[in-house]
């Protein structure tokens, strides 16, 4: 359960930036890198904790290499180019209070070249309510000093350096960017007009209570790489008229999703052939699949085909400073329309600022830190839009509904942890949260961010308590986000070493640990009693089935579920309120949209096709066959199983079995090594000859046209050259894998498997006449296979004896992405890149290979810490009881554009039977325990809604098991009628029901008194 992803709205809305006229190919960024800081303190890190493989990453600039291994997730967000230009610059931060340690945090974790921590002041109780590397102990210690070594430990690539005197100009010449927090308007005057003049750039963060604000400049002229982040789209091409100006068409199988004001290129356009590698051509779109580039009259005519794809354009912005904006502001409020003009100020909002500006919040910090260090990002990188100029956030909708509950004496400083958090919501909020108790479930990303705010808000702190549940241990990829893990806790579980970290931050939490996955077959853990005794949910999860089935247990118990994902800079946050919200499974994205088989099979026109199709030849090779095997020896029923199967299923189920335990065995390496010189030759050779054979190169449709025309892209067979190093990563990556499955030990001697290549005969292959080749899934479907029953006993013969096998067994391979020495990787990316070669598509590096072929979620620490902010704002909220839909807030953000959105939660949908209203939240309560301690029967259960409710039910269900229907056969129905409930659940069910179940969830479908059917809740149905 790692870092969750954005699992619905995953598209997130915003304006897309105005893009550049200017058509040129590629700008260069260069960033001057100035001696570090003079007059600094420098603390050792712990280096007897620490891998050696970590230390000694003190090269400069670009001699400096990207830790892959550690970087992944935020590559996948940023790029190897702007993770480079981070590398190159030094950042102060200023101010080490709770939002300075957030950024801080943040950008080591991000992989800048270096940071200082500047702070003359001392740590004070109020500071503990969000500064998470202070402790009680350090209070009236320096705090830049204090959180020094805690935040070098987060990154050993980036050193932590301290500074206690002024800001002085000498001292900030030696940074790229400069970050201010807790800075007098003075300061922020001064310090700004300095940063402006001297390209230094300059972020300037604070927070008030429940309000925070942004502020940036990024100097006169900042060009800006990227503005969105998106991946370049791309589309084929099937006509371009010749015109001023030109109309390109694009297939269609997929809109073209392309704005106007767009850059494109285009390739393997036939005829046209000016088209081919000119500079990006800026678009104006006509519609879905249309677009108008330039003058293409005295081009030369279209034949057919055409790959064009979008260019970033790099584009130059410019910031004023913090003076010159201001007296900008005046102006223009001054030049404004009556209507609009601010003549006077907001008292109300100026009122509430005055109450809470004493307090320090956690999440606040959490949210506008978050976005503070990703404008750190920006600046170094140029990489994503920076906010122009100035950002104002504000949460008062998490003060009480009732006002007047909150009074001056309940805000007063206590000399405790929790002083910033009491100054604004009071100390019996305070109360409130020390006795609530949560489950979370999940300790990745968002997990870890989420305990952190726990902590430090005091979320089961006194009486109540957080049970945390994850089921992964801990990689090198976790660390560059999942922040309370360090190096020497590779692993190491993650929910067991996040407990004990956050407990450094609160000593006063109350947490317990567990390792479950959270379904079905953990309910006799998490049952009745265990909800029962809940307060709330968070889901800090990584998949959508979890998150629903978590959904569904809120909805049955009336918990209130705080969920959240992340998808690189995007992310979302959804507050469930029992019987006020929908719930999360109330409305659901669009399935993705699948690859054809034919496509994957035959007809590959994109990188994303070949890389799906090597993924798929991973688990027929090295997976299924073998547990197809294992099955073979172990069950007796195997093969009766296999006979009933649909189609051409039991003859390939038992032909994969066959070559594995006969036709293919290896004995030596040798063997394996043959085999994937043998299968090179099937896959890249001999099927694509077979393939041209039934389909030449010009043949014609039915309709004329060209057969491999449009996405057809025609295919060559390869020529195997062992001087060629993909064609031996093949050879290596496979027969090791081979080797694996059948627990022989392998080679990583490419010399020794070449020179043993050269000995192996590979059989002449000549194409066959009718061998069928589906041209189109629905044509696949369309046709009706069937095998000889002869033919499949004649198979089932020559199967050798499982007793003949006694001791023998196969090693099925998970395909596991993130470890580079078990050839899994290299198998994908040859294999895919061998198929793309096939057909003439540009192939793939490992980097992207692993992204799409993985499913590797982007994730970046900046996003998580903002999107955890906003959640536990919400949970501010719930705990207090807010009752007011209009309290509550779900939140969409995307910081590369940037675009924040927050709106209502829906209310769940009405229903009625009769004049009786209900919602997802509502139910029957059925006590199926009589008083005279017998259990309730079916007919009894009948009866009691007939009398009841007026309902006649029609069917009734328990999970996949049918009770009762109108249309059961008689005898059945007579035979079940006089059972009790739980007896016939068993029954058909075919399961006992477990000694932890208190109660059944029956569907029911019902009529009327007049014979209509209606939609009507579920029954829960009481058994103790």
């Amino acid at each position: 359960m790692s870092s969750s992803p954005l699992s619905k709205k995953r598209c997130v809305p915003g304006p897309d930036p105005e893009t550049s006229t200017d058509c040129s190919s590629s700008y260069s960024v260069m960033f001057n890198v100035p001696l570090g800081p003079s007059n600094v303190s420098v603390f050792p890190l712990e280096t007897n904790k620490l891998d050696p493989s970590w230390l000694g990453m003190q090269k400069k600039g670009s001699e400096t290499d990207i830790d892959e291994g550690l970087y992944s997730r935020q590559l996948y967000v940023l790029g190897h180019e702007a993770m480079r230009h981070l590398q190159t610059s030094s950042v102060l931060v200023s101010g080490l209070r709770g939002l300075g340690v957030e950024i801080a945090k943040n950008i080591i974790l991000g992989g800048v070249k270096a940071v200082t921590l500047h702070d003359p002041g001392t740590a004070q109780w109020a500071d503990l309510s969000s500064q998470f590397y202070l402790r009680e102990e350090d209070i009236g210690k320096n705090r830049a000093e204090v959180s020094q070594p805690r935040l070098a430990e987060l990154n050993s690539y980036v050193p932590v350096t301290t500074y206690t005197g002024a800001l002085v100009e000498d001292f900030l010449t030696g940074f790229q960017v400069v970050v201010l927090t807790n800075a007098s308007l003075e300061d922020q005057l001064q310090v700004g007009e300095f940063c402006h003049s001297h390209g230094i750039k300059l972020v300037v963060a604070d927070t008030r209570g429940l309000f925070g604000q942004l502020f940036c400049d990024f100097g006169e002229e900042m060009i800006l790489s990227d503005s969105s982040g998106e991946q370049p789209l791309s589309a084929m091409v099937s006509m371009v008229t010749k015109d001023s100006p030109g109309v390109v068409t694009c297939l269609d199988e997929a809109r073209h999703g392309f704005e106007s004001g767009d850059f494109v290129s285009f390739t393997e356009v036939q005829g046209m052939n000016e088209q081919n590698g000119t500079c990006p051509i800026e678009i104006k779109v006509l519609g879905p699949y249309t677009f108008s580039i330039c003058d293409t009259s005295n081009f030369s005519e279209y034949i057919q085909g055409g790959i064009v794809r979008q260019v970033k354009v790099p584009k130059k912005i410019s910031f004023e400073d913090a003076i010159e904006l201001v007296t900008l502001a005046h102006a223009i409020n001054a030049q404004a329309l009556p209507a609009v003009q601010q003549d006077s100020l907001d008292e109300d909002l100026i009122r509430k600022l005055a109450y809470v500006a004493a307090g320090d919040l956690a999440p606040i910090n959490a949210f506008i830190g978050g976005l503070a260090a990703q404008e750190v990002m920006k600046a170094c990188s140029g990489k994503f839009m920076p906010i122009m100029q100035w950002l104002y956030f504000d949460a008062l909708e998490c003060l009480p509904e009732d006002r007047q509950a909150l009074t001056e004496d309940k805000c007063l400083p206590c000399q405790n942890r929790y002083d910033g958090q009491v100054a604004v919501f009071g100390s019996d909020l305070q109360e409130k949260l020390g006795k609530q108790k949560y489950f979370l479930v999940g300790a990745g990303a968002i997990g870890c961010e989420l305990l952190k705010n726990f902590a430090l808000i005091g979320l089961g702190c006194s009486e109540g308590a957080i049970t945390v549940t994850d089921m992964d241990t801990i990689e090198k990829s976790n660390l560059n986000r999942q922040f309370l893990f360090r190096p020497w806790d590779v692993t190491k579980l993650k929910s067991d070493t996040a407990a004990a970290a956050v407990r450094q931050i609160n000593p006063h939490i109350q947490v317990m640990s567990h390792q479950n996955h959270v379904g079905p077959d953990t309910e006799h853990i998490y049952d009745d009693s265990f909800f029962q005794n809940l307060d709330g949910v968070a889901n800090a999860l990584d998949n959508v089935d979890t998150r629903m089935y978590m959904d569904r247990r809120c909805v049955y118990y009336r918990k209130p579920l705080l969920e959240s994902g992340t998808l690189g800079t995007k992310g979302n946050v959804q507050v469930v309120i029992p019987f006020l919200t929908e719930s999360y499974s109330s409305s659901q994205d669009p399935p993705e949209k699948s690859i054809p088989i034919c496509t994957l099979k035959n007809f590959p026109n994109a990188i994303e096709h070949t890389l799906q199709w090597a993924r798929d030849e991973f688990e027929g090779l090295f997976k299924q066959p073998a547990e197809n095997v294992n099955q073979y020896l172990i069950d007796s029923k195997f093969v009766e199983r296999t006979l009933r199967l649909a189609g051409t299923q039991p003859l390939e189920m038992l032909e994969a079995v066959q070559r594995s335990l006969v036709l293919q065995r290896p004995q030596t390496w040798a063997d394996c090594v043959t085999w994937a010189y043998h299968h090179w030759h099937i896959q890249y050779s001999n099927n694509i000859r077979q393939l041209l054979h039934n389909f030449p190169p010009e043949q014609l449709t039915s309709s004329g046209a060209l057969f491999w025309s449009g996405p057809k892209r025609c295919p060559h067979p390869l020529i195997f050259d062992v001087s060629n190093p993909l064609h031996l990563d093949y050879v290596m990556a496979a027969a090791n894998l081979f080797a694996q499955t059948y627990g022989l030990i392998g080679s990583q001697d490419r010399a020794a498997v070449a020179i043993l290549l050269q000995s192996v005969h590979v059989p002449e292959f000549t194409p066959k006449s009718g061998v069928k080749i589906h041209v189109s899934d629905q044509e696949l479907q369309n046709t009706i296979a069937s095998v000889d029953d002869s033919c499949l006993q004649e198979l089932k013969a020559m199967l050798p004896s499982p007793e003949k096998l006694r001791g023998f067994k196969m090693y099925p391979i998970n395909f596991a992405k993130d470890d580079d020495s078990n050839f899994h990787m290299d198998f994908i990316v040859a294999a895919s890149n061998l198929r793309a070669e096939n057909y003439n598509i540009p192939p793939a590096d490992r980097h992207k290979s692993k992204l799409i072929a993985g499913k590797i979620i982007p994730a970046i620490a900046t996003t998580t810490a903002a999107i955890v902010g906003l959640v536990c704002l919400e949970l501010n909220k719930v705990v207090q009881g807010h009752q007011q839909l209009e309290s509550y807030k779900n939140s969409f953000i995307n910081l590369a554009l940037p675009f924040f959105s927050s709106s209502e939660p829906l209310a769940p949908p009405h229903h009625q039977y009769y004049n009786q209203e209900w919602t997802l939240w509502d139910r029957f309560e059925v006590q199926g325990l009589q008083p005279n301690g017998e259990e309730m029967t079916l007919k009894q259960f009948l009866d009691y809604f007939k009398t009841e409710h007026k309902l006649e039910i029609t069917m009734l269900s328990q999970g996949i098991s049918m009770l009762y229907s109108f249309f059961m056969p008689a005898t059945k129905l007579r035979e079940r009628l006089d059972q009790p409930m739980t007896e016939i659940v068993s029954r058909v069910s075919k399961r006992k029901l477990g000694s932890h179940v208190q109660a059944l969830v029956l569907e029911l479908c019902c009529n009327d008194e007049s014979g209509e059917d209606v939609e009507v809740p579920y029954v829960r149905y009481s058994i103790c």
